[in-house]
């Protein structure tokens, strides 16, 4: 086989907010009535396997497709998929767990109903089973994601592997070149080149018409992944908790936090970033760098290519000078990157359909089999000779299949965990540019990689949490926002830290170190 370039293929990111899992998946294997999900009843093995799960695509894949028909044949049991679309999926798994007929792979989520019913017994705990070395493309190459996925210390589910690293700072690279700018390295450098965008003339047109940083609306609360919890975690506060002396803190309680807000109160007093930074659509948030407007986004890689692209229909011979693309910078007390999560929900396997040991032995060797290479190849590229070809490790695609590959694409790449890495063919890259701004992402995740600060309590579940941890979060986002846009001042903040301390903020600490001692 031809070997494949590792440049990861992008996929969609799934999205399932407020699945609310209702006590019928609560019954177990000790139920007789439980739904057979793949002629699971009665202990026997599995002759077929049952797998839920969103799709993208304009319309889902036809039964035994040539992905099934493959798939089937590489895993040695009949696969059957019940495909939902994506903006039905959350109210399908309601519908689904309260019925007869639940299938034996699902595609679940991380929310409170689901911790709350995969501890009451409703899914397999998978923890000693992939920790055995059986199921080696089930091993995560990124043991940090896989503890972030687990309840407790308890794993319920294969995550779906997605960048660890994505999060980066976006320039325009014709306003750094104007102005005999270096790509910044520091957060001092980017507060300089925010303000050089803003003061002195970076497109030249002698007008007082540009500023600095694009910040949207974020729409998510504190550790959502926003360009303000990217600077707090350059500034050294942490990833939302941070260890103390073996305790676990908020991350707003450090003196870094702090340090990093003034920072963006300043870069907002100074009007170095948009002036509609509380109000702006995110869907907008190319528009002001395209425009000449603003000059810098701290959001995630794929942006990047997405503005060289939207430059090429403006300026097709100037494209690739507009856009630079720089990793995370050194803060005042090191250099600390923000990961993602790592993973976009994961396989669960429900206890009520797939009843006996042996049976989720089976499902996890047809999990394992799905992450072999071959598979990865199916699920994430398709058919090769049909709707692809492989051409210098790349894979080129044959428009006349595109339908087909939007199945691919949109469909059958979400029962993909990957979690052992990427092994699939990468699009081919349209210009030798391209393929050199897909390598700068590659080595900036390596590096960033090794400066990468993860959440320790995110395996934890707090019992406060789970029911007021969205209250809670928001309280301090608002109040950050109010801060940075001079509604309060630093005693109005912690007026709001001490609120939130008093409205089980403070519980919230106690049953996570408790939780952490214990997994200590």
């Amino acid at each position: 086989m031809t070997p494949r370039k590792r440049l990861r293929a992008p996929l969609a990111i799934l999205t399932v907010t407020g699945l609310a899992l209702t006590a019928a998946c609560t019954s177990g294997g000790d139920d007789p009535d439980g739904g057979d999900g793949g002629d699971s009843a009665g202990g026997d093995a599995l002759s077929s396997l049952s797998i839920m799960a969103p799709y993208f695509a304009a319309v889902p894949p036809e039964e035994d497709d040539l992905i099934d028909q493959a798939l089937s044949e590489l895993t040695g049991v009949d696969l059957t998929v019940q495909w939902v679309p994506n903006t039905d999926y959350g109210e399908r798994t309601n519908v689904v767990l309260a019925g007869d007929d639940i299938p034996d792979v699902m595609v679940m989520g991380k929310t409170p109903a689901f911790v709350q019913t995969a501890e009451a017994g409703g899914f397999w705990d998978l923890t000693d089973y992939l920790n055995s070395g059986d199921y080696p493309n089930l091993v995560s190459e990124n043991p940090e994601v896989q503890e972030a996925t687990s309840v407790n210390g308890h794993v319920y589910g294969v995550y779906r592997a997605r960048d660890v690293i994505r999060h980066c700072i976006i320039l325009r690279a014709d306003w750094l070149e104007n102005l005999g700018l270096e790509q910044p390295e520091t957060v001092e450098e980017l507060y300089e080149v925010a303000r050089a965008f803003t003061e002195d003339d970076p497109d030249g047109n002698g007008a007082d018409d540009t500023y600095g940083f694009i910040n949207p609306a974020w729409p998510g609360s504190i550790g959502s992944g926003s360009p303000y919890d990217a600077i707090e975690l350059w500034h050294g506060a942490g990833n939302v908790w941070l260890e103390d002396g073996g305790e676990l803190v908020p991350s707003f309680t450090t003196d870094e936090w702090m340090e990093a807000v003034e920072y963006e109160r300043d870069l907002v007093q100074n009007g170095y970033t948009n002036p509609d930074y509380a109000t702006m659509d995110p869907a907008t948030w190319n528009e002001p760098f395209l425009n000449g407007e603003g000059g810098i986004i701290v959001d995630v890689q794929s942006r990047a290519p997405q503005l060289v692209e939207l430059f090429r229909e403006q300026d097709p011979e100037n494209a690739e000078n507009y856009v630079a693309l720089v990793g995370q910078p050194e803060g005042p007390h090191g250099t600390f990157a923000m990961p993602t999560a790592g993973y976009s929900n994961f396989l669960a396997i429900p206890r009520s359909s797939v009843e006996t040991e042996e049976q989720l032995e089976q499902v996890l060797q047809v999990l394992n089999d799905m992450n072999s290479t071959e598979a990865q190849i199916l699920l994430n590229n398709g058919i090769e000779g049909d709707n692809f070809t492989v051409e210098d490790g790349y894979a080129v695609y044959n428009e006349d299949r595109q339908d087909f590959t939007d199945q691919v694409s949109g469909a059958w790449a979400q029962l993909g965990t990957n979690v052992a890495g990427y092994d699939a063919y990468s699009t081919q890259p349209a210009t030798p540019y391209d393929e050199e701004l897909a390598q700068l992402r590659l080595d900036l995740q390596a590096e960033d990689l090794e400066n990468a600060v993860f959440n320790p309590a995110a395996s934890l579940a707090s019992e406060t949490y789970q029911s007021s941890g969205t209250q809670l979060d928001t309280l301090i986002s608002d109040a950050r926002l109010q801060f940075v846009a001079g509604q309060i001042d630093e005693a109005g903040l912690q007026d709001v830290i001490d609120r939130w301390h008093s409205q089980g903020g403070d519980q919230v600490i106690a049953e996570l170190n408790e939780l952490y001692s214990e997994l200590g």
